[in-house]
């Protein structure tokens, strides 16, 4: 059986035999939680559920998939909430299709999963585009919502004024999705050498103190798994693709205009201070899109992945904030 192709001064390339790319079905780990899929907006989205009281939905970002909330699972149920992390459109079990990466669908999904789970309202709680859909749910379904959290993210038009007008800072820190643009070849980066590029990116965005932590193998070997089941990597290329291009398009107009107002529910914004990836800066400027209940609150030394990174500050914060609210 051939060997994956190594770059000697690559230190995350590792020569491991090609094997058979995972089944859908492995991303469905064990633990204090229960698996389900659930029809929403026309496909099936895998789910992890734990806990009862009011909804909170936990949706996760790139390079990622719902287990990265594993300690918000447990933290979150046992302080009161029904708790739910769910595979975004196109990642781990959740269906794959070819369309529907747009910001219009993705937030059906979530308004979709709200009410097949038989609730009126939820709690949302984003990290990276998971937080991007969380500010986009609130605006274009915001009876729907009781609250947003989004962490290590920004409100989507904080993100587009700052690319072009922070060329220097927060339009280079996002030339990594220029990249992205091009038609299969991040796909097969992505995929190439069992998922080695997905472990360059966590590790680049990661604060250094999370990465000398016991369970970053673990978070590393799980994510890149992960990126290899079938569909996942276009998939999440995908959202990319679109963010990009319907700058240029009527329907991203349309999408600017539909969440260029201030949300009207409350607003926990978290965000790690050494984030190189959405950098802070560009964070504080979501200001302009929330109501009056807003609160910032910036984590020292932490980077994109508050969640993981600083689990226990990061769910107490979310505990106090939904508490609250």
């Amino acid at each position: 059986m051939p060997t994956a192709r190594t770059d000697p001064a690559d230190p995350v390339a590792t020569t491991r035999k090609a094997r058979v790319a995972p089944e859908p079905s492995t991303v469905r780990i064990a633990g204090p939680w229960t698996h389900r899929d659930v029809s929403a907006n026309g496909i099936r989205l895998h789910l992890v559920e734990r806990g009862t009281g009011p909804l909170v939905l936990l949706l996760h970002g790139f390079p990622e998939f719902w287990w990265s909330w594993r300690h918000q699972l447990v933290g979150l149920a046992d302080a009161g909430f029904r708790t739910v992390a769910v595979d975004l459109r196109g990642y781990g079990d959740s269906d794959k299709p070819p369309r529907g990466y747009d910001g219009w669908t993705l937030a059906g999904d979530l308004a979709g999963l709200v009410r097949a789970l038989g609730e009126r309202t939820a709690a949302v709680v984003g990290n990276d585009w998971g937080g991007l859909l969380a500010w986009t749910v609130a605006a274009l379904h915001p009876r729907l919502i009781r609250s947003i959290a989004p962490l290590g993210a920004a409100h989507p038009l904080a993100v587009r004024s700052a690319v072009v007008r922070d060329v220097r800072h927060q339009g280079v820190a996002s030339r990594y999705a220029l990249g992205f643009q091009v038609p299969m070849w991040p796909e097969r980066r992505l995929r190439r050498d069992d998922g080695a590029h997905v472990e360059r990116i966590i590790r680049a965005w990661s604060g250094r103190a999370w990465t000398e932590t016991p369970e970053f193998a673990e978070v590393l070997r799980r994510n890149r798994d992960a990126m290899l089941i079938p569909g996942a990597a276009h998939s999440a290329m995908e959202y990319y693709r679109w963010a990009a291009r319907s700058q240029l398009r009527t329907e991203g107009r349309r999408f600017v205009a539909a969440v260029d107002r201030p949300v009207t529910v409350p607003v926990l914004q978290l965000h790690g201070t050494a984030d190189p990836c959405l950098l802070e800066s560009t964070a504080r400027r979501s200001r302009r899109w929330a109501g009056p209940a807003y609160t910032y609150r910036a984590l020292p030394d932490v980077g994109h992945f508050l969640h993981q990174e600083a689990p226990a500050a990061t769910t107490e914060a979310l505990i106090e904030f939904l508490t609250r609210h």
